[in-house]
């Protein structure tokens, strides 16, 4: 079998600078998976939650004895006829690549070799920490144990983590302002659902897994307001989370019943609404305006404004 081959939208001079420039961090599979297949990261995103990377693997095999300090979660997001082999924890997995297709391994255990017999255009992987794995990252009083009995599992269908797994790829490909509360919003809602289906735990446990506190009047106001007045600012879920006195995971699900939107979605509305006012007043350069609102480059920014808008920027301004 072949090595994967380059990437299509990516060049090999690219992918090799984003392994050098990482070399002291986490490199989002590239120590596993190799550069030539990394199709976009979240390397430059600035996310805290989770890290990302979408790959186009070739067909190979690839074999590896160190463990991974994340959890991994492969999902296929282009299906296709290739066989994915794959041996780990006592487990022998061999499965066709449909789209929706997840594979999972958790933090500490690794597959020992894995073989695919075909190249797959679009997978993405997820890198959850360990910090999300613990009561106090899930807001729960869930036993350690229980969280630890997290298992290597062979490939799975998941609707609801597929979903996921779409929108943080959509997000790799198109940034938005909102991109980091994204992240941190899924990164609890994922280690939640993992947990929620893929341990061995009792009723009352997995219980209270799915617990939910809602938003009274007086802490959804208090979010709404220090949303309002920090929208040039780097929004996190944990501020957003704390200023609510809940934990990330209660916050996200609360804050959904109590405005209808997610807190990723919710951010980034109103800060396209406050960018709208900024190219009013046209005195900014649009590149300022930008970076003001969290977008990495004023491309990124433009692309979000005319999907919601219709219309670029500079012509939104001219009127």
């Amino acid at each position: 079998m072949s090595m994967p081959p380059q990437i299509m939208h990516a060049s090999e001079t690219q992918a090799a600078e984003v392994l050098a420039a990482h070399k002291a961090e986490r490199e989002y599979g590239l120590d596993k998976y190799g550069p030539s297949g990394l199709l976009a990261s979240s390397v430059d995103r600035g996310w805290t939650g989770l890290s990302a990377a979408l790959f186009q693997h070739g067909n190979g095999v690839l074999s590896w004895k160190n463990s991974q300090p994340d959890t991994e979660i492969c999902v296929n997001l282009r299906g296709n006829q290739s066989i994915v082999t794959r041996t780990g924890g006592g487990i022998f997995d061999r499965t066709t690549a449909e789209r929706g297709k997840i594979w999972m391994s958790p933090a500490g255990l690794q597959e020992d070799v894995l073989d695919i017999s075909d190249p797959m255009p679009g997978v993405l992987h997820i890198y959850l920490p360990r910090s999300h794995f613990t009561p106090e990252g899930l807001g729960v009083d869930v036993d350690q144990s229980v969280i630890e009995s997290l298992r290597f599992e062979s490939s799975f269908d998941d609707p609801l983590l597929a979903e996921m797994g779409y929108a943080i790829a959509a997000e790799l490909e198109t940034q938005t302002s909102a991109g980091r509360v994204l992240a941190d919003t899924l990164a609890s809602s994922l280690a939640a659902r993992l947990l929620q289906k893929y341990v061995s735990r009792s009723p009352a446990q997995a219980k209270s897994l799915i617990a939910q506190e809602g938003l009274d009047r007086k802490r959804l106001s208090r979010v709404l307001e220090y949303i309002a007045t920090n929208l040039e600012g780097n929004l996190t879920l944990d501020e957003l989370a704390s200023i609510a006195c809940l934990s990330r995971f209660h916050f996200a699900r609360s804050f959904r019943l109590a405005v209808g939107q997610a807190p990723h979605q919710y951010v980034s509305a109103k800060r396209l609404e406050r960018a709208k006012e900024l190219l009013m007043r046209g005195d900014r350069p649009l590149v300022e305006i930008a970076l003001a609102l969290n977008f990495s480059s004023q491309a990124n920014f433009s692309r979000a404004f005319r999907q919601m808008t219709g219309r670029a920027p500079g012509q939104y301004r001219r009127g």
